[in-house]
């Protein structure tokens, strides 16, 4: 996991850093503040499973991490957290993919943080030396999150049509429409330079 992962210059003073025990306090506040807000696309355990305290949940990150199979960042604008990118159910071999999942807090929306902190997470999985250096990138979308649904489109994904009951969230197997970003398609200079040129075709 790098320190740190910053967006192009001239584009939003955002970086990506992995969460830690001493971001819980502001987390946890801005994860309150916006639980309404998120309620409605919220993944959760089918099977019902123990919920975790705040510490054994950033265990459980450090070990995905050494494992190589999710990779959760924190968005920083400027100093704040103003949200989370995650890269899940990463496969290895002749697959080489990966899950993208995002939040945003409410306060922030609209202003291009969660296509340019997608693109960043994307650039680092595909081409880092220190990434997992993937071949293609999922984005799940409900068909009734119409915002989140700019995200892939604002990066150019590939729509690859729905999936039935393909995750559980908020209380039910729920179709889902299916993007895909692959490192063979970006614009030269990577996926975050090109949002922040504005070269990037809309989908």
């Amino acid at each position: 996991m790098p320190q740190v992962l910053h967006a192009p210059e001239g584009t939003l003073p955002l970086t990506l850093r992995p969460c830690t025990l001493d971001d819980e306090d502001e987390l946890q506040s801005l994860r309150w503040r916006n639980r309404d807000w998120l309620k409605p696309w919220q993944s959760d355990d089918p099977l019902g499973g123990p919920g975790l305290s705040f510490n054994e949940w950033i265990h459980a990150q450090r070990e995905y991490e050494r494992d190589g199979t999710a990779a959760l960042f924190l968005i920083i604008d400027g100093t704040r957290i103003v949200g989370q990118v995650s890269l899940g159910a990463i496969a290895y071999g002749a697959i080489r993919t990966g899950l993208v999942g995002y939040w945003v807090d409410r306060e922030m929306a609209g202003h291009g943080i969660a296509p340019l902190a997608v693109a960043v997470l994307a650039d680092w999985a595909f081409d880092a030396a220190d990434g997992p250096k993937l071949h293609r990138i999922e984005i799940a979308i409900l068909p009734q999150n119409r915002r989140s649904r700019r995200v892939p489109q604002k990066l150019g994904a590939v729509d690859e049509g729905l999936r039935r009951r393909y995750m559980y969230v908020n209380g039910q197997w729920r179709d889902h429409e299916s993007y895909a970003l692959f490192a063979e398609d970006r614009p030269q200079g990577g996926l975050a330079q090109a949002l922040a040129d504005g070269s990037l075709p809309a989908a």
